[in-house]
């Protein structure tokens, strides 16, 4: 699926999402398709209603007038497109907030912040609530990653620069690339070698500058059955045990606290609002400044410092970024 046919996709179910009532197809093709002849748009229009209904998206068809039913319109129910309510244990719901906190895809909420704003400029009726159920909740801080992710939807081949641990300079890389993919706590790239044949991974926090698309859409097919996990874990570095002492509110950290080698109750902290308890924590990987980040103010780093520094650069960049 390339950019343009996600964007239409995603565009097509934020329209049908937050309307009032049903919308008929001539003014989905007038807002959504205007540069489409009426046979592509009837074809395109087809073929996404049924990619949607592919992936659990319940479109409605009834009648815009309730007299006279010869104009079909078209709409999303929000009650049926939510997903029912899920019961989750301490620590399970503590890893769903961590990921809806720390990350959120800027590519896909522009598109989103786009789509409405279209919709809002041609007097469209619109129940924006409703997109509380269909926000998406996914990026990296890597700059290289939309173009590794997009070139993976659309089989384009990307040209990179890419410097190794411990390698003086940055060499020229060509990958055809399978998909993308987090590993112990970083992302890595998984594809064709296309310079030595054969199958590898590449870590994109070392891309240097720009990763450039080259060559034509689906130029080369994905193996079937590749396994991007089974791929990243035997070809990416061993992962590496961080361990950290952390002071976590009273009353907060559940998942934190499970997993603890160590609790020490009624510890001096950074502020006085609440009691603090100090634990000892370790974590398979590189993800734990991501996971104590998503604990905001209820979790400070004691040690190590490298740690705590990681923690409050990140905290730094969010709040210039918010304030910019």
């Amino acid at each position: 699926m390339n950019v343009r046919k996600s964007e239409r996709l995603l565009n097509l179910l934020i329209m049908l999402l937050v309307q009032r009532s049903y919308v008929s197809k001539d003014r989905i093709r007038s807002i959504l398709y205007p540069d489409s002849s009426h046979e592509a748009f009837e074809k395109m229009f087809e073929r996404d209603k049924e990619e949607l209904r592919s992936l659990g998206v319940p479109i409605e068809v009834g009648n815009i007038d309730p007299f006279f039913g010869d104009e079909p319109g078209y709409r999303i129910r929000p009650d049926e497109f939510a997903l029912p309510d899920i019961a989750l244990e301490a620590d399970e719901a503590a890893v769903i907030g961590l990921a809806t906190r720390v990350w959120e895809h800027a590519r896909l909420a522009e598109a989103t912040t786009e789509a409405v704003r279209k919709l809002t400029a041609l007097g469209v009726p619109l129940d924006v609530s409703a997109l509380d159920i269909a926000q998406p909740r996914l990026t990296a801080d890597e700059p290289s990653f939309d173009v590794f992710w997009e070139a993976t939807q659309e089989r384009t081949p990307v040209e990179f620069e890419y410097r190794r641990s411990g390698q003086p300079a940055a060499t020229t890389r060509h990958l055809e690339p399978w998909g993308v993919v987090r590993y112990s706590g970083r992302w890595y790239a998984v594809g064709l070698d296309t310079d030595r044949g054969e199958e590898r991974v590449f870590r994109l926090s070392r891309v240097e500058g720009e990763a450039r698309r080259v060559g034509a859409p689906a130029s080369y097919d994905i193996p079937a059955g590749t396994d991007l996990r089974e791929i990243a874990r035997r070809l990416a570095p061993a992962p590496t045990v961080e361990r950290a002492v952390v002071l976590v509110r009273t009353g907060t950290g559940h998942g934190l606290r499970r997993v603890a080698e160590s609790v020490q109750t009624g510890v001096a902290g950074p502020d006085e609002r609440t009691t603090w308890d100090r634990l000892v924590v370790s974590r398979t990987g590189l993800g734990l400044a991501d996971e104590l980040l998503g604990h905001g103010a209820d979790v400070y780093v004691e040690e190590p410092d490298n740690l705590r520094q990681a923690v409050i650069e990140r905290l730094t960049a969010t709040v210039a970024g918010g304030a910019a």
